[in-house]
């Protein structure tokens, strides 16, 4: 706040949008009381706050569980004809799905929905969160049967909702809800299915990945090329650089042909495990495959090799791959620069 005035006293002309940054930074720091105060004093420095105003002060109240001041600050923004926006409605399902006040949640969402506003991802994925930590599947299915109804599409947020179910221990649940929203909707299954093995392996969930594997597999789910990368690189990120390399293997011996994001999945879990040696070997193999790398093979291995301090060797490696044109100048720049390498010839 001493910042904000010395800028004034030099010349500097803040607008709404300047002290609406404000008002995010003093709640971000847990500044709340402080932030009230400014935003209560916004008319006397020549500006009314605005919806987005409200909104900040909105999601700090709702945050800490201020619901009788949340509600006295959704009321005025009616009184004072700044109608609540979809954002006003977001952070209050949030809020309230944090909080475990699942049933007000849904009360807010049918206002919105009555409201004419439409429901996202964004909306649902707190209540599924909440719902699926709480095993409450009946209501799961029930949030999943309005993002459909609403043709509200399952996002990045929706999968992680419910991976929690299977790193519980719950992937039989978890495949249930799967394949109901699959009677519903058939066209999704699959995506869904991906999404939520996807969101389990980038978190090092990789048992109860292949557990539900089995499941979608006994169902007739064939996984594609790109739920095999999720599989490795969740066996790598848990430092199972074996039985990543045996998953590769007895795909090959099941005449599955690996894509080049199967390759490259690999490279990066050796790199990232240290093992730039192992990545170097799998790229020969890849080659003598009959794979042709792109420039992301080449950064991982540039990047490898880089992490483990050999900048000298990847300087020259870079160079080489620009003599060969394999890898553009502007990628080769920014690895440069990232990692502090040898500056390219001109």
């Amino acid at each position: 706040m001493k910042l904000l005035d010395e800028i004034i006293a030099k010349g500097w002309q803040p607008n709404l949008v300047s002290y609406n940054v404000l008002l995010t930074g003093l709640c971000k720091e847990g500044r709340t009381e402080e932030a009230i105060r400014f935003f209560r004093d916004l008319p006397s420095k020549g500006f009314n706050p605005n919806v987005v105003s409200y909104n900040i002060i909105l999601r700090s109240l709702c945050h800490e569980g201020r619901w009788e001041e949340a509600n006295q600050l959704l009321a005025e923004m009616d009184s004072e004809e700044r109608s609540p926006s979809l954002v006003t409605y977001n952070i209050l399902i949030g809020s309230l799905a944090f909080h475990g006040r699942i049933e007000h949640a849904f009360e807010v969402l049918d206002e919105m929905v009555r409201a004419s506003f439409k429901p996202s991802a964004t909306t649902y994925n707190p209540i599924i969160a909440h719902l699926c930590k709480e095993g409450k599947l009946d209501l799961v299915i029930k949030c999943l049967d309005q993002m459909i109804h609403h043709r509200c599409n399952p996002n990045e947020g929706t999968f992680n909702a419910i991976a929690v179910l299977c790193k519980q221990g719950r992937v039989p649940e978890a495949f249930s809800i799967i394949q109901n929203l699959g009677n519903k909707q058939r066209s999704s299954t699959h995506d869904f299915y991906k999404g939520v093995i996807t969101s389990l392996c980038r978190k090092g969930n990789t048992y109860p990945a292949f557990q539900l594997l089995y499941e979608m597999t006994k169902f007739g789910f064939v996984p594609d090329p790109y739920t095999y990368s999720s599989l490795i690189r969740g066996l790598c990120i848990e430092g199972m650089l074996d039985e990543a390399l045996e998953i590769f293997r007895l795909l090959e011996e099941n005449d599955y042909r690996p894509i080049l994001d199967n390759f490259n999945a690999l490279i990066l879990g050796f790199c990232k495990s240290g093992r730039t040696d192992l990545s170097l070997d799998i790229l020969e193999m890849m080659v003598e495959k009959g794979y042709t790398p792109n420039e992301t093979t080449y950064t991982i291995i540039v990047e490898g090799i880089a992490h483990e301090e050999e900048k000298e060797l990847a300087a020259e490696v870079l160079k080489e791959l620009l003599l060969r044109q394999v890898m553009r100048r502007n990628t080769a720049e920014r690895l440069v620069l990232q990692y502090n390498l040898e500056a390219l010839p001109i």
